[in-house]
């Protein structure tokens, strides 16, 4: 079993709050907007992390973290794109990456908008952290945090970090 902290949208913004529950996770997965990597250096200090670059991340960000991550945890194909839209309303790069091979989880950020919803015609679970950084125009910063066992995703939890 894996403990998953997923966070999104940092925009170089990083606290002992989000640290502290980093520490409970077995991984870190962040999708995109890293901002700077000082937050990539605090993060990984901690757990492994996974993540993919987002629009407002430089070159050096875009070296290390890929604009598509494909990869398993446990027995579940994940997915992820920073800007990937969601279900019914996939971007034009997500739609083409899910139906290449339909993962269990997909899992975008760019939004700020906190998400958790199913693609019922796929059966794929959406996953959207909202953003915990404090740029952007969302008013709570959020994360998610959850448990992947085998096949199963279970124990999802919305993390809410305060107003920004």
């Amino acid at each position: 079993m894996k403990k998953i902290l997923l966070l999104s949208d940092t925009h170089s913004y990083m606290d002992d709050r989000i640290l502290s529950y980093a520490e409970q996770a077995d991984e870190i997965w962040h999708a995109g907007d890293f901002g700077n990597t000082g937050v990539i250096e605090a993060l990984q200090k901690i757990k492994p992390l996974k993540g993919v670059c987002g629009n407002i991340d430089g070159t050096e960000i875009r070296k290390e973290f890929p604009e598509v991550l494909r990869f398993r945890c446990e027995g579940v194909e994940v997915l992820m794109i920073h800007i990937g839209g969601y279900p019914g309303r996939y971007s034009p790069l997500a739609k083409a990456e899910i139906n290449k091979q339909i993962p269990k989880i997909f899992i975008s950020g760019h939004s700020h908008i906190l998400k958790v919803m199913m693609d019922k015609e796929k059966n794929i679970l959406h996953l959207n952290p909202g953003a915990c950084g404090k740029v952007g125009w969302h008013k709570v910063r959020t994360m998610l945090r959850f448990a992947i066992d085998g096949s199963e995703i279970k124990d999802l939890e919305v993390i809410e970090l305060g107003a920004k």
